[in-house]
């Protein structure tokens, strides 16, 4: 049982709600689905251009730019994770919150224009831009590292499905857990290999507009019911805690020790830099034709990054005041169900179904926008221009990438049910953590040092790859806690859980180490050059833009 912080009780034999609920949950997720898959089949490429199955429509508003961003970024980690988080950290876990805005700010001033300048379908496609003597040795390693970051995060979005599911029925038997691993893993095949950028890209729009519309009506709520008094919220959840005013100050969870706080700010780094180096958003970041679209597009995507990631912390609140930290503790020790229990107390059974709802949608969107920028790498990067040097045709590529979908997809599903268990959130920050180590550094020395070459870039990607993951094998999340993977054995010489702090530094070391110390390997004086006018102005073939946009467009 579960007792809310009012009195009232709840069972939990079979899962954290009821079976309404549940019933509800499946009416709504199937509805959605059907409709998204059949709109995704309707916009899906028509004919062999792959620059459609790639980029999508690139005509589109800002504003439909924007969301598919957001739905991009935004997976089930924010929804029930990080409301988890506020509610059984307070403070802490609305400091954690605001690394995700911070992120949007790296992209929005660094990355954004330049990239989409310099880029065609891919980020391999900048750097074979910048270092064309040896852009094959180095597509391999991006794609290699896109293969892995991707992989990593699709099997925390399809573990996370099954933690999902659990809130529902209880523990799940082994065939429950691979019919919801294969069900949701076979739909988000579907969406990528079928529809392509222009598929996912509605999946995306759906999954934003759902989710901004359910946090908002379910912050609404709670605010409401507190009169819009943020104090007496904020003291409510301070005495649904259990420890008063400490829950309002620093230290709850970060705090404890140096290590714990290193381990935040080693967290922070990776969310912050990372998110620019994603592959699914770097891909994303390609689609709109003209550099004023893309400025807009990550000023909408950003705000509304900002207001879900407010809303998270009203809800998270608004579950330690309403239901109690104690009995979330109880349900769920990571809080992940924080959002379900506060969603049953406050709306009963149908806005616990339409959040239910919203986390299993936002799952596939998520894992539909990696499946797509992996299976766009291993086709373009390393078939098309590998493999094939060039030469392979439009048809030739987009079947590739079509069995590339497949092929990731059925990887994912595999080791989402070896890997049952493992705590989800520590697959997504690895995932983070190797992009800002290993992508990141070789992003900004590629747009902005002259003297960077490929050297350079391959200690980079792999380096950055290779400590990030060693890192994490060598710490608490591996080894040497009660929840690590391997609790009985203790090879956890690294002390924190998250490696950013370290890898990082080392990706960037490592940029520079390899292109100062290597004689004969510059590119041509001129390329440069080329290039920085190419990434800085949009004077390259992809500036089509000399012709105007439709006037819909501008809207």
């Amino acid at each position: 049982m579960v007792t809310y912080s009012d009195g009232r009780m709840m069972t939990l034999s079979e899962g954290v709600v009821g079976g309404t609920s549940l019933k509800l949950t499946f009416v709504l997720f199937v509805s959605v689905v059907v409709v998204s898959m059949f709109s995704a089949l309707i916009t899906a490429p028509q004919g062999d251009e792959i620059s459609d199955f790639y980029l999508g429509d690139r005509t589109m508003s800002p504003l439909r730019n924007g969301l598919a961003m957001c739905g991009d970024y935004l997976s089930a980690v924010t929804l029930l994770g990080s409301t988890g988080l506020v509610a059984l950290t307070g403070y802490d876990g609305l400091l954690y919150l605001v690394g995700t805005v911070v992120a949007w700010m790296m992209v929005m001033l660094l990355i954004a224009e330049p990239l989409r300048n310099s880029g065609k379908f891919t980020l391999g496609d900048t750097l074979a831009l910048r270092l064309p003597r040896s852009q094959r040795s180095v597509r391999i390693a991006l794609a290699a590292c896109t293969l892995i970051i991707c992989v990593l995060y699709i099997v925390a979005q399809l573990v996370g499905s099954i933690a999902l599911l659990t809130q529902f029925i209880g523990e799940p038997s082994a065939t429950v857990r691979t019919m919801c691993v294969v069900l949701i893993g076979t739909l988000i095949v579907l969406y990528v290999a079928l529809g392509g950028m222009p598929g996912a890209t509605f999946l995306q729009i759906v999954k934003a507009v759902m989710l901004i519309a359910g946090v908002a009506v379910t912050a609404i709520i709670v605010l409401h019911r507190y009169s819009w008094n943020i104090d007496g919220l904020l003291g409510a959840a301070a005495d649904g805690s259990g420890m008063g005013q400490r829950y309002l100050e620093p230290g709850l969870r970060y705090g404890g020790s140096t290590t714990s706080k290193l381990d935040f700010f080693s967290l922070q780094i990776a969310i912050a830099l990372g998110l620019a180096a994603l592959p699914h958003m770097t891909m994303r970041l390609l689609a709109p034709r003209a550099t004023r679209v893309l400025r807009r597009s990550v000023l909408w995507a950003t705000g509304l990054v900002g207001f879900v990631c407010l809303a998270a912390g009203v809800l998270g609140l608004g579950a330690t005041a309403i239901v109690g930290r104690d009995s979330i503790a109880e349900v769920d020790a990571k809080g992940d169900a924080a959002v379900l229990l506060l969603a049953n107390s406050i709306g009963g059974a149908v806005l616990t179904a339409l959040i239910s709802c919203l986390a299993f949608i936002t799952l596939m969107a998520v894992a539909a926008g990696l499946m797509l920028a992996a299976a766009s790498s291993l086709a373009h990067d390393l078939y098309g221009q590998v493999i094939r040097k060039g030469k392979a045709s439009q048809t030739e590529e987009l079947n590739a990438a079509r069995l590339s979908a497949v092929v990731i997809g059925v990887l994912g599903m595999l080791l989402a049910l070896l890997a049952w268990g493992t705590n989800t959130a520590s697959l997504g920050f690895l995932a983070f953590a190797i992009a800002a180590s290993a992508i990141l550094p070789t992003m900004i020395y590629s747009l902005f040092w002259r003297r960077f070459n490929a050297r350079g870039a391959l200690l980079s990607l792999y380096g950055g790859l290779t400590t990030s993951v060693l890192l994490v094998i060598c710490s608490p999340v591996v080894s040497s806690t009660p929840t690590s993977f391997y609790p009985d054995a203790d090879f956890a010489f690294f002390p924190l859980q998250n490696p950013g702090i370290v890898s990082v530094p080392a990706g960037f070391l490592l940029g520079w180490l390899g292109t100062v110390m290597s004689h004969g390997e510059e590119e041509a004086a001129d390329v440069y050059e080329q290039f920085e006018v190419r990434a800085m102005l949009g004077t390259g073939e992809q500036e089509e833009v000399q012709q105007e946009e439709p006037v819909g467009a501008r809207q």
